[in-house]
């Protein structure tokens, strides 16, 4: 996610990400996951991205749903309740080790949801929306979806204030930004630990080991 976003408008730009997360899914379910390390870094690879694409609809895309399009309520509704159903599987996700026998149950369940939301949306509210809105309207949003992204929590932010990230997003959202600021900070000492000098050798950090998994967003 590293291109300039502005030259795609909203749509482009929301199911780039929705492809960005399906191909993360799908490299658990058909087994390129390698250890167990790397599998926990993939969860949280997901976790990461789906807060940026949550944070950037809830804050953006949701509001324009509902001024602009017929039956806009119940659209964003049903899109912001899909939210709060991937964040509560994510929460049971992030309690289990991959040795746990329900881990890939609870995966499972998890993509399922995400691909509800995908579906839900690439097949329902994007083209109403598309419908409603001209193509310099469509192009506007999408740089404010790129925007939103950005100041997203992909890496600690101790410095961003906390009204960035949380104007207009859901109650249960919030838990989940939470949830990656502390997993962020986590991963970034363990990075530093990896690469500091006692090692002799320094081992690629976890935050890169999924960068084939997980192509580069030209939304940010």
């Amino acid at each position: 996610m590293n291109q300039e976003a502005g030259r795609r408008d909203a749509l482009q730009i929301l199911v780039h990400d929705h492809r960005e997360v399906e191909d993360m899914v799908a490299t658990f379910e058909t087994g390129g996951i390698g250890d167990a390390r790397n599998l926990q870094d993939l969860i949280e690879q997901i976790t990461i991205e789906l807060v940026r694409h949550f944070v950037s609809e809830e804050r953006h895309l949701y509001p324009v749903v509902r001024r602009r399009v017929p039956d806009g309520e119940a659209l964003a509704d049903k899109a912001v309740a899909d939210h709060a159903e991937v964040e509560r599987l994510l929460k049971d996700l992030e309690g289990r080790k991959p040795a746990d026998p329900l881990f890939a149950e609870a995966f499972s369940q998890l993509a399922a949801a995400v691909r509800t939301h995908v579906e839900d949306t690439e097949n329902g509210l994007f083209p109403r929306l598309a419908a409603e809105c001209t193509t310099e309207q469509l192009s506007e949003l999408g740089e404010k979806l790129a925007a939103a992204k950005r100041v997203a929590p992909t890496r600690p932010h101790p410095r961003t204030p906390d009204a960035l990230l949380t104007n207009s997003v859901t109650s249960p959202l919030l838990g989940l930004i939470d949830r990656t600021r502390d997993m962020l900070t986590r991963r970034a000492a363990d990075d530093a630990l990896r690469e500091g000098p006692e090692t002799g050798t320094r081992e690629q950090p976890r935050s890169q080991r999924f960068a084939s998994a997980a192509p580069s967003d030209p939304a940010s």
